[in-house]
């Protein structure tokens, strides 16, 4: 918690640098509670990404500040700096074609664990995206969300395990994000609070079930049709 209102409360990109970090090493040890072989992969490969996207805003942010004098993260970026933190965020966030981690990352955590890892993990590095709104590229935000969408629309057909579905379905979510953000920052917000509203609800709804694939969910109303009912409604 305190990475991420580090983040938000901050109006240098140092502090907001080390407010992502602390978010990124904060959630290690949750996800390597079960000392499992899946469970250490997850989460050194949640690690490496989230390590060279947070090298890649640091080196960014000191580009801009060279550039043209100012930390400050509400001031106009330069176009160079702007692409770079525009790609990093992206990276932090899993959007396509960044986004090879994100579905490795969840299957390998418990539902627990991807529940803070899909919603809370995900505040920090979008409100910096919503806040360097005016700066980014169109062109590449656009080309981003669509891609996205696409990846996360296709990916999820074919999978058999919920956490997989998730994960292509956070990516298609944050596709449509990013997409309008350059149009509409309220509109962006909008729509991720309530993906994080319907994230959580579908997760703890599988939590409470037990289900971690497909089959598990189809017999899982006759143990619980309200929660079965309810986890359909979500998914519309």
């Amino acid at each position: 918690a305190l990475g991420t209102i580090t983040t938000l409360s901050s109006y240098h990109w140092i502090l907001a640098w080390i407010g992502l970090e602390i978010n990124t090493l904060a959630i290690i040890p949750l996800m390597t509670k079960t000392p499992h072989p899946r469970a250490i992969e997850a989460a050194t490969k949640y690690f490496l990404t989230q390590a060279a996207a947070s090298a890649l805003i640091l080196f960014a942010s000191t580009i801009n500040a060279w550039l043209t004098g100012e930390w400050a993260i509400n001031t106009q970026i330069s176009p160079a700096p702007s692409i770079l933190l525009s790609i990093a965020l992206c990276m932090k966030l899993g959007i396509a074609p960044f986004h090879f981690w994100l579905p490795e990352v969840l299957q390998g955590l418990t539902l627990q664990t991807g529940l803070v890892t899909s919603t809370w993990q995900k505040i920090a590095p979008m409100a910096l995206l919503i806040q360097l709104s005016n700066s980014v590229n169109l062109n590449l935000m656009l080309i981003l969300g669509l891609l996205s969408t696409v990846v996360g629309g296709w990916g999820g057909i074919n999978q058999t395990q919920i956490r997989k579905v998730l994960a292509f379905s956070s990516i298609a979510h944050l596709g449509w994000m990013v997409a309008i953000l350059k149009i509409s920052p309220e509109l962006t917000l909008m729509n991720f609070l309530l993906y994080i509203l319907m994230t959580l609800t579908l997760f703890m709804t599988f939590m409470s079930l037990c289900t971690k694939n497909i089959y598990e969910l189809s017999t899982a109303w006759s143990k619980s049709p309200t929660l079965s009912a309810l986890s359909l409604l979500s998914l519309l």
